[in-house]
């Protein structure tokens, strides 16, 4: 075997047609209007690719506006030095039947929140994701869960449509490939995943800016709350037929205690997952409505998309999430069920 060959990709379960890149090429030529929208809560990937392709399309001369279905709309603090903000609208300002509508990292077109029905009722929608759980929702799927971010499929877009990448545009695709890789430390780290970030800080990236921005600065609060967290932190070693479970959840009472916003709780997952003595890791995270959000990791032994699709959530096999109305316990219950190791 030659050492310096690239890994072999996995086996993907979707993977994007030469005419669908044509046809989507077709359509953003020929739009003069694009609405472009990303899975709600946005994450790093979903906001950073939106924003990224947002700009590229203005400066193309397109009419673009942009948002995500939460019900309360805002940008979450970690993500809110990302250019291209500008372009974003309040769900109720967004078209009614866009012309043309684009999707980013969104698996379901539930998880477009508010905005499904606008998808619902567009005349195009063009959806970009690289989820393994994606049902294949849309008039034009620009879908592959062997990209590392969806982020990639962005750049892949962008040089077919002869776009230009700047260094705002640049922010918006590194943070969406930086966030989905783990900074580069999850198995999605290919060859192809260094080159793509190569290409990018050579538009002239402070990375260290933006690592800064994701992963290094936190409130107080939030030191607070990950500390009632882990005080409830319990180790189920018998889930996933022994390979063990770690999980804790976070009510809104914790948070409100300390005035901290549901999006600053995100990075717990992070701190959970690194115990040895488990595959799996769980953080329920109750939101301003009174439901629980269930993050979800795994280490590779225990495929966590397949048990979160059945509950109705999804994403991908070391990482997904899901949404569940029961209490914490009961979900978990749930959630166990479903664990099995990989063959």
């Amino acid at each position: 075997m030659n050492a310096h060959a690239e890994p072999q990709e996995r086996p993907s379960a979707h993977v994007v047609r030469e005419a669908d890149w044509g046809r989507a090429v077709e359509l953003i030529s020929g739009a003069r209007e694009v609405a472009l929208v990303c899975h709600v809560a946005p994450d790093g990937d979903a906001l950073g690719s939106m924003l990224g392709l947002g700009l590229a399309l203005r400066r193309a001369g397109k009419q673009v506006v942009a948002s995500f279905g939460d019900r309360r709309f805002a940008v979450p603090r970690l993500l809110g030095f990302l250019p291209g903000q500008d372009l974003l609208v309040e769900p109720g300002a967004y078209p009614s039947e866009p012309e043309l509508m684009i999707s980013f990292d969104a698996p379901t077109v539930d998880r477009l929140g508010l905005l499904a029905p606008n998808a619902g009722k567009a005349r195009e929608l063009i959806v970009v994701d690289h989820h393994t759980s994606n049902t294949g929702f849309g008039s034009v799927q620009l879908v592959d869960d062997s990209a590392a971010s969806t982020s990639m499929l962005v750049e892949q877009l962008m040089t077919r449509l002869g776009y230009e990448i700047d260094h705002d545009i640049a922010v918006g695709l590194y943070t969406g490939l930086v966030t989905d890789t783990g900074s580069f430390r999850h198995s999605s780290t290919t060859p192809a995943v260094h080159r793509m970030a190569a290409r990018l800080v050579a538009c002239g990236l402070r990375t260290d800016e933006i690592a800064r921005e994701l992963w290094d600065r936190s409130p107080f609060a939030y030191l607070k709350v990950l500390g009632a967290a882990l005080s409830r932190v319990r180790l189920d070693q018998e889930a996933a037929g022994g390979l063990g479970m770690v999980w804790t959840y976070v009510p809104r009472a914790d948070r409100a205690a300390h005035c901290l916003p549901y999006d600053e709780c995100e990075g717990m997952i992070d701190v959970v997952r690194r115990t040895d003595e488990c595959d799996v890791a769980v953080v329920l995270k109750e939101d301003d409505d009174g439901a629980w959000q269930v993050s979800t990791r795994s280490k590779g032994k225990v495929d966590v998309g397949r048990a979160c699709t059945a509950l109705g959530g999804g994403g991908h096999v070391r990482a997904a999430g899901f949404t569940s109305h029961a209490s914490p316990e009961e979900t978990v219950a749930r959630f166990r069920e479903l664990l099995e190791p990989q063959a």
